[in-house]
């Protein structure tokens, strides 16, 4: 099934990007991945993705701080953060930086694609 949502996914984690990526191209998504938040604030401006998937950590800075200056560049496009942090407190704080949703690791991809769809059907 072709969902024609080009996804950028930010992730540093080589065996976890490669998994989601060839779990989602299976899917029918098309994704572009980048390790760097940085990198992302490029990719974001240039290339425009349907949607965002973005971790929480980074080598370079913080997820939610980049979740925050995305949204500050007038990004419109859902951005799901998905993350190994649990904590009540840390899903609060990645809503309110400005992400749609908010996935735990380990997470199903099957709940995944179906969270990337609706968010896509909405957007």
């Amino acid at each position: 099934m072709n969902s024609g949502g080009n996804i950028l996914l930010v992730e540093d984690d080589p065996a976890v990007a490669m998994s989601l990526s060839e779990g989602l191209a299976q899917e029918g998504f098309t994704v572009d991945h980048v390790s760097y938040g940085t990198d992302a604030l490029r990719k974001v401006a240039t290339t425009r993705p349907q949607l965002i998937i973005l971790d929480v950590r980074s080598p370079d800075g913080s997820g939610f701080d980049y979740c925050r200056r995305m949204r500050k560049m007038k990004v419109r496009q859902p951005i799901i953060m998905l993350t190994a942090r649990r904590e009540e407190t840390d899903k609060v704080i990645g809503l309110e930086m400005g992400a749609d949703d908010y996935v735990t690791k380990p997470y199903s991809l099957a709940e995944l694609v179906s969270r990337i769809r609706a968010h896509l059907r909405r957007a």
